[in-house]
């Protein structure tokens, strides 16, 4: 199972005179994170460096912002795997102390800042989503309305036509469960369309 982030979490290191600012926060995807690091840059005009690491499917990243190859974006990206974290974002801002950590100073520093910075932060289980469309005749549409509620599944659309068409997303675990208790209520009169 993947975890994602209620909410940013930050924090900040202090070693050997550099400041590392470290934020770990939920984004859906590398848009997202790019516009989150644009504005880390406006918002920290003298910092040397904005480095940053995204796990978000086909569209993770891992950048190193002008520090030498391989000693901060992949360090992050590390910590986010290790972690089991899925549409998160972690980002560094490094003010230069004036004094050279090595390569390897470099790899702890990053990785230690979002290591700290996730100590703060509430993970969140991650579900995969699937979407179900049943269709029913126009007297079970409420019993419809009231057992995708009861579900916690989120309704997407609904049309009208010879009957009632319904297009909802809800918790993988949970559809075959829902599907049948549906069959079951509706004595059978439910059609499964596929979904779009």
């Amino acid at each position: 199972m993947s975890y994602s982030l209620s909410a940013p979490a930050h924090h900040e290191l202090v070693i050997k005179k550099s400041r590392f600012i470290a934020c770990v926060q939920p984004v859906d995807g590398r848009a997202q994170a790019q516009a989150v690091v644009d504005g880390l840059r406006r918002e920290h005009p003298g910092a040397a460096h904005v480095c940053w690491a995204l796990l978000a499917g086909g569209q993770s990243a891992a950048v190193d912002d002008g520090e030498p190859s391989g000693t901060a974006g992949r360090p992050m990206l590390d910590v986010l795997r290790h972690q089991q974290l899925e549409g998160v974002l972690a980002t560094v801002v490094r003010y230069f102390g004036g004094v050279k950590l090595g390569a390897g100073g470099l790899v702890r520093a990053y990785t230690d800042s979002v290591a700290q910075a996730l100590l703060g932060a509430e993970k969140v289980p991650r579900h995969r989503m699937v979407q179900l469309c049943p269709s029913v005749p126009y007297p079970l549409e409420g019993l419809l309305r009231r057992e995708i509620a009861a579900a916690g599944a989120q309704l997407l659309n609904v049309r009208h036509a010879s009957q009632v068409t319904f297009t909802l997303s809800l918790p993988e675990a949970q559809a075959a469960p829902f599907a049948a208790r549906l069959d079951e209520l509706a004595s059978g009169r439910v059609a499964w369309l596929p979904a779009d």
